[in-house]
């Protein structure tokens, strides 16, 4: 089976999650740059990459990447790549692009010359000069860096953070992909309590839910590239009976999450309900002051509102001195949290272990990691 060049791309602060997931998925070659994973894979591999990969943006085809200081060389060397091995003769091919530091930083001639460049490759391949392109979707970028240009097609379609179960969002969602990195890089395991306790739609407990059960994130949703000739449809099925057959249904675990708003948390259950982990998340109405709980070496994994907005800030601090003062009873419990404030620590009363610079969004924002002590080998049940 062909191998192909394949980039997972990453949100600024995730590559490192995202290259575990990939090596973790047992593909070759796995090398980690900014903002992309590079990796190694068949056919197979695109659909196991897409189903499986949490934190990741999308999956792309690699189709070449050379040094581009003028239109010429650009048509040029787009042109002697081998779009026909992929691309149909009926392919609905359309051309993205983006531009930095580079000599061509017009994307919209960029983007012309990219696509004159394959249709006339095209013409050679099939022997006719005009395309119909109503046909399956092959998504191409030109991504121009230093004047390095990089040419993909998107195996993915919608990105990786459209799971398939949210209809219904909060005022500020957290995408799943950001959700899933923040639960895979704490302490968590289904052995210990989550909980959520600004849990709105219910993104970070149902990512957390899925990666306990050992679920793939994409198993209730399509991407471009299932319609593809190259790849063959008993490869889709052949992954989704995989994933199916590797989910853990012999758990029993609990997640909570908890919310000030009443309404967001219907929300929230519909959404579980669609993610199929309704009967391992419980959402409750419950402002942070009454927190509480005998469980011991629990997990606290949020996104407390950030207090960006003009006038919301004096609330924001105030919510971040109540946290310190209520999860301080929970002396045994370690503390996830993601805020763009950058005075969180001084305003929690704690110093963080460690801290990781992430993107929510346009927003930077910090990921704050409290570790409470180590569980014993069996953990001890109430507190």
């Amino acid at each position: 089976m062909k191998e192909f060049d394949l980039i997972a791309t990453a949100t600024f602060g995730l590559e490192a999650v995202v290259g575990r997931e990939v090596k973790n998925l047992g593909f070759g070659d796995v090398q980690v740059e900014n903002a992309r994973v590079n990796f190694k894979g068949d056919a197979l591999a695109i659909c196991r990459s897409n189903l499986w990969l949490r934190s990741a943006d999308r999956v792309l085809i690699k189709m070449g990447e050379f040094t581009a200081l003028s239109f010429e060389e650009l048509f040029e060397k787009t042109k002697a790549l081998p779009w026909e091995e992929i691309l149909p003769e009926n392919a609905e091919f359309p051309v993205q692009g983006k531009s930095v530091k580079s000599k061509l930083f017009s994307v919209p001639d960029c983007q012309a010359i990219v696509k004159k460049a394959i249709v006339e490759r095209m013409k050679q391949k099939y022997k006719r000069n005009w395309f119909e392109e109503n046909g399956p979707r092959y998504k191409i970028e030109v991504a121009l860096l230093k004047d390095v240009a990089t040419l993909t097609i998107d195996t993915s379609g919608p990105g990786l953070h459209k799971r398939g179960y949210r209809e219904l969002a909060s005022e500020a969602p957290l995408k799943e992909t950001l959700a899933a990195a923040m639960v895979q890089l704490s302490f968590w395991n289904p052995e210990r309590v989550l909980l959520d306790p600004f849990c709105g739609s219910g993104t970070i407990p149902i990512e957390a839910a899925m990666i306990g059960l050992n679920m793939a994130p994409g198993l209730k949703r399509t991407f471009d590239s299932e319609s593809w000739p190259i790849i063959p449809g008993a490869l889709w099925k052949q992954a989704r009976e995989e994933a199916r057959d590797l989910m853990r249904r012999d758990l029993d675990f609990r997640i909570l999450g908890s919310d000030i708003d009443g309404k967001v948390l219907k929300v929230a259950r519909q959404n579980a309900r669609l993610a199929g982990v309704e009967d391992y998340v419980a959402f409750q109405t419950l402002p942070v002051s009454e927190v509480r709980s005998k469980k011991k070496y629990g997990c606290i994994i949020c996104n407390p509102p950030y207090g960006e907005r003009l006038g919301e800030r004096k609330e924001a601090e105030a919510l971040y001195r109540k946290m310190g003062e209520v999860f301080s009873r929970l002396d045994t419990w370690s503390f996830y949290i993601l805020t763009s404030h950058e005075g969180f620590e001084r305003l929690f009363g704690r110093r963080a272990d460690k801290k990781r610079k992430l993107y929510n969004g346009r927003i930077k924002v910090d990921y704050y990691q409290f570790y409470g002590p180590r569980p014993p080998k069996r953990e001890g049940d109430e507190g």
